[in-house]
């Protein structure tokens, strides 16, 4: 069974209603983060919009489905965002599910390569690269990175890395963990490449981008940037900015 979330105020409409199809709507607050979510955005307005880019990550908006788009290049600069799905007026239920279902399976499939300020990660060879030369990762390293790289400027715990990782349910008495972290951070900054892999406050580890990577790319949205004043306006409630949604 598919999960799904619902991501606007309003009620589902039946056109909308997957639970129809056989899934299963996820509640608010159930924590699920890998399940396709679906909003209505015919009405958002300016603010809206800034507030639902902010916070619906890149790294989570390949699985959002997003109807109401009425302009084309509106649609295109969305899907250019990242988002999974953006469709005009409100689809069909046959083909909502339809392309829910794609996007489900397009979502849980893994990139190749994973491109991080100048280092390139390839979940292929199992190894990172900078100016094409090998950096000569552990398996374990690799793992460590690349795990790293699915949430980059967000802090990933001890825990779970040990989970997704080394596959553990507890905390070893070892301190492999943070040998291959070091090992890691050595390996990178042999290769001449900034502080990428930081110790978080928390006391996990989390992936930064680097600075003039980030200088490059799209700058973080205000009140004031660029988008709002293309991302077209309405009066209606906006998307519900809870931070545990999608």
């Amino acid at each position: 069974m598919r999960n799904f979330r619902w991501l606007s105020f309003d009620k589902i409409p039946p056109v909308c209603d997957l639970r129809k199809c056989g899934w299963r709507l996820v509640a608010s607050g159930s924590g699920a983060t890998n399940c396709i979510a679906i909003a209505r955005c015919s009405s958002l307005d300016m603010l809206g919009w800034v507030r639902f880019l902010i916070i619906h990550r890149p790294h989570t908006r390949k699985r959002i489905l997003l109807f109401g788009i009425g302009d084309a290049e509106k649609r295109a600069r969305l899907l250019h965002l990242g988002f999974g799905e953006v469709l005009g007026e409100t689809p069909q239920l046959d083909e909502l599910e339809v392309r829910a279902t794609r996007l489900a399976k397009h979502a849980d499939m893994l990139p190749r390569y994973r491109d991080v300020g100048a280092l390139r990660l390839d979940l292929f060879a199992r190894e990172g690269f900078a100016g094409g030369q090998p950096l000569g990762l552990h398996p374990r390293e690799f793992a460590l990175i690349w795990r790293l790289a699915d949430t980059p400027d967000e802090p990933v715990g001890k825990e779970t890395l040990l989970r997704d990782v080394w596959r553990l349910q507890h905390m070893p008495e070892t301190n492999s963990l943070a040998v291959h972290i070091s090992r890691l951070r050595d390996k990178i900054r042999i290769a001449r490449l900034p502080e990428l892999v930081r110790t978080a406050p928390s006391g996990g580890y989390v992936l930064a981008m680097p600075k003039q990577f980030l200088k490059k790319a799209r700058k973080p949205l205000t009140r004031d940037s660029p988008i709002s004043a293309t991302m077209g306006a309405g009066n209606s409630r906006p998307i519900e900015d809870r931070r545990h949604e999608a």
